[in-house]
Formats: C-alpha cells, sequence, structure tokens
C-alpha cells in the first residue's frame, strides 16, 4: 500500500491509502476519491516529502479519518485479527493447502498465507471458496 498526501479544490488536505499510482488515478476517474472533510471529488496529489513512519505520523493519519472512519477501521483489524487467530497461517503453501482441504484430502481447517494472482485465479476456477484478508495499513507501516 502507498500513501499518497491529498489536496481537494477547496484546499483541505488529507491522506489516502492506495496498491499503486494506477489504483490512485482509476478510482479517481471513477469519481471514488473525495475530500473527507467536504466531500469533493476534484482531487489531487499533493507534494509529499519521503519520511520514516513513527507513532507520532501513524497518530496523525489516525486523525485524518473521522470518528466512524476510525470505528469501521478498528472493526475490520479485530475481524482479522480474530480470522488470523482462528486459522493456521500456511505461507506461500496456501494455494496447496487450500486444494487439499477442498478435495477431501486433509482435515478441514482455516488457513491464511500468501497467494500469487494466478493461484487464486486457478483456486476460484476449481471452485475453491476463498476470501482474501485486508490489508489495514498500520499492519504493514
Amino acid at each position: 500500500m502507498i500513501r499518497f498526501s491529498l489536496c481537494c479544490d477547496r484546499d483541505h488536505d488529507f491522506d489516502g491509502w492506495f496498491r499503486n499510482n494506477d489504483d490512485f488515478e482509476t478510482q479517481k476517474k471513477r469519481g471514488l476519491v473525495s475530500c473527507p472533510v467536504c466531500n469533493s471529488a476534484k482531487v489531487e496529489k499533493a507534494l509529499m516529502a519521503p519520511s520514516v513512519q513513527s507513532s507520532r505520523k501513524r497518530e496523525k493519519v489516525a486523525l485524518g479519518m473521522n470518528a466512524e472512519q476510525r470505528r469501521l477501521m478498528g472493526q475490520l483489524k479485530e475481524l482479522t485479527d480474530k480470522l488470523k487467530e482462528n486459522a493456521d497461517y500456511v505461507g506461500d503453501k496456501f494455494a496447496e493447502e487450500a486444494r487439499k482441504i477442498h478435495f477431501g484430502e486433509t482435515d478441514p481447517r482455516g488457513i491464511y498465507g500468501e497467494a500469487s494472482k494466478e493461484e487464486v485465479k486457478d483456486l476460484l476456477e476449481d471452485g475453491v471458496s476463498i476470501m482474501p484478508l485486508p490489508t489495514i495499513p498500520d499492519d504493514t507501516n
């Protein structure tokens, strides 16, 4: 995830998280990026100096969200943590393990791990039920 400093046409500054620059541009073109203060969809990337994430910086990002957004982000983090607590981490063997469970070669259990786009596509084509876990910005930064 990449954090961009953004600014609306009314000079409100805020941050946004995106997978990459193309993701930002696509969402912007579709009108999905808007100012959390005034809801303006006229948003541009602001100049941004690279920096090291500190606890003070994280606090600033959290303060950029309104109370409802912070509450929902907290619930999403709790859900992700609970899912991970009740599942086995299988790392890059996710596709292999998911298939074994799906085809009854091993006992059913919750698992999580990593899979390539191609592995995910193949699992879905094989009828294996999977769901991506959300990536919470504070988990990776």
